[in-house]
């Protein structure tokens, strides 16, 4: 979980003040909370996974958009920073600052030890509130596991990836991850 939390602040003040940061924070129940470094394997995993996506979104309405643009969960209020971010169709944002996305399609978060169980539930919780969004990846860093919850009729539904053989359909988004891409480069144990 990122950094313990500070003073309550409104929404209209958490904009503000990230709108000027030099750290990227997270809003969460009225906290501004700073989000931690990455490590190399985690960047790895998503440049492969930014170049995998923007290759095949090519000549599509359709953007992926990396950890630097927010996400507004209306629900509860919350504000956070997804590792990959894709929008199919017109990107909509919450104001003219355009840094604030409010219909992301796709959701992918890449595990860290201390951001793991957070990104399993507090913030998966938190996720899908939102409308829009049909598919959340989660993908570890330390072995070879991407695991894909799509939205049905009945829940989310939960499949799992774990050779580089295999290629995960991303139907939300008609594309595909190649396991053997999103681990390129990347030392697995």
């Amino acid at each position: 979980m990122p950094a313990e939390p500070q003073t309550y602040l409104t929404r209209e003040e958490y904009l503000a003040l990230e709108r000027v940061a030099e750290v990227k924070s997270e809003y969460i129940d009225g906290n501004m909370i700073a989000m931690p470094g990455s490590s190399p394997e985690h960047n790895l995993i998503v440049t492969n996974l930014i170049a995998q996506l923007h290759s095949q979104l090519k000549g599509r309405p359709d953007v992926v958009y990396p950890s630097d643009l927010k996400v507004w969960i209306p629900d509860n209020g919350r504000y956070t920073y997804p590792d990959v971010t894709v929008v199919c169709g017109e990107s909509r944002f919450q104001d003219d600052h355009q840094d604030t996305l409010i219909n992301p399609t796709l959701i992918i978060e890449v595990l860290s030890p201390g951001t793991e169980s957070y990104d399993r539930g507090r913030k998966f919780d938190f996720y899908r509130s939102i409308e829009s969004l049909a598919e959340y990846l989660l993908i570890t860093q330390y072995e070879r596991r991407v695991e894909q919850f799509m939205r049905g009729d009945s829940g989310w539904a939960l499949v799992e990836y774990l050779t580089p053989e295999e290629i995960v359909p991303l139907p939300s988004v008609d594309c595909v991850l190649a396991m053997a891409e999103v681990y390129d480069k990347v030392p697995i144990q």
